[in-house]
């Protein structure tokens, strides 16, 4: 953690809001990204984002400068996510019906690392905007696990960790969405770095 945050979070955890909100401006762009890609509804991603924040308010003291503060905040949003999943259904809309939700989303890409090469052509938005729509179509578990290995760089035993299942079983639900989006982008086995980078960008 940079010298700044870490002010900050001691800040928030004394009762300074203003710092808990730039802590949360930061952020808010990326976890909002991760929640709409793993719920697939822009309603459902704002409350899904609206919990963690809660939530990590609610349990900013318990907060021990062990890791980074947004490896910390991961650890909510990923049990936000699983606790959705276990409690209620998501709609699951597709939101690629027209070119302004293609473009809406490509825009989106800026809050993710890494992908702003890629998504500086059409041909790759259109890439990304197909491997979401692919991506609808696997469990919620296996798109959860799929967003933490290519968008947000975990290993295979930090996912293990922070779903509670195998490694094993992370690897195989990793090989067969992958498996899944070579299948239907037409791809070999040699285009997986791709599918990763294109991954990551949205």
């Amino acid at each position: 953690m940079n010298s700044e945050e870490d002010q900050l979070v001691r800040e928030a955890q004394a009762g300074a809001t203003d710092a808990f909100c730039l802590l949360a401006r930061a952020y808010e762009r990326r976890i909002y990204a991760l929640a709409f890609h793993y719920s697939r509804d822009h309603q459902d991603a704002e409350d899904l984002s609206q919990e963690v924040w809660l939530k990590a308010y609610a349990a900013l003291a318990t907060f021990r400068f062990e890791s980074s503060f947004y490896t910390w905040l991961r650890k909510i949003m990923i049990n936000c996510f699983l606790n959705h999943r276990r409690t209620r259904s998501f709609s699951w809309r597709v939101q690629f019906n027209n070119n302004a939700a293609v473009s809406e989303h490509a825009a989106q890409t800026d809050a993710m690392a890494g992908a702003a090469a890629l998504e500086t052509t059409l041909q790759n938005r259109l890439v990304v905007a197909r491997v979401m729509q692919i991506l609808a179509d696997v469990t919620p578990q296996q798109r959860l696990i799929f967003l933490l290995k290519h968008q947000e760089g975990m290993t295979y035993e930090e996912i293990s960790k922070e779903i509670g299942c195998s490694i094993g079983a992370v690897k195989k639900s990793v090989s067969r969405t992958v498996s899944k989006l070579r299948q239907q982008l037409g791809v070999n086995d040699e285009s997986e770095n791709y599918i990763s980078c294109a991954a990551g960008g949205y």
